[in-house]
């Protein structure tokens, strides 16, 4: 099962008509970091998963979990 992660940046690269050559080319990753990251490889560095969403103008961080009130 792919990530969302995975499928957003697969969706993204596709609409941009871009192969995985030219993600990793732009992004400045290397194309088996793209692979691994389209197939929702679950231990990627997050500063490289951010090279490639800063390509689409996103990024990932800590975000902190709502306080649950019982």
């Amino acid at each position: 099962m792919t990530s969302l992660l995975a499928q957003f940046v697969k969706h993204k690269r596709k609409t941009l008509r871009l192969t995985q050559v030219d993600l990793a080319e732009k992004s400045g990753v290397g194309l088996r970091f793209v692979r691994e990251l389209e197939q929702g490889k679950t231990t990627l560095r997050l500063d490289k998963v951010n090279q490639v969403l800063d390509l689409f103008g996103c990024e990932v961080g800590p975000v902190r979990k709502e306080e649950r009130y019982e």
